[in-house]
């Protein structure tokens, strides 16, 4: 038996930070680009844009500081909200690692 679970960060009830999301946001860091970060996970820059702008609006503050001909990177919140999202999901990680290695605990 394994432990399954998806995690995501919600402000007032609206999924803010998912697993796709937070993909973009750790690709924007990376490469600098939004169209590169796009490309390499393999959705539309404008799909891209669009989880960039929701996330913006729920949590009412800029993550992503965009420059024309300067690429993108992201903001001192942005940073903060990836690395919450690394450190709640290496312990969610951690929790299935232990639980997976007592599976049959409950079988006879």
């Amino acid at each position: 038996m394994e432990l399954k679970y998806k995690l995501w960060f919600e402000e007032k009830g609206e999924a803010v930070l998912t697993e796709l999301k937070y993909r973009i946001l750790k690709e924007i860091k990376e490469k600098g680009s939004i169209k590169e970060a796009s490309q390499s996970i393999g959705i539309s820059y404008k799909k891209a844009l669009e989880h960039i702008k929701v996330m913006e609006r729920r949590l009412g503050f800029k993550i992503v500081r965009r420059e024309r001909g300067k690429g993108a990177r992201l903001t001192k919140e942005g940073e903060c909200l990836i690395k919450k999202y690394e450190e709640v999901k290496e312990a969610f990680e951690k929790l299935a690692s232990s639980f997976d290695e007592e599976q049959g605990i409950c079988s006879g």
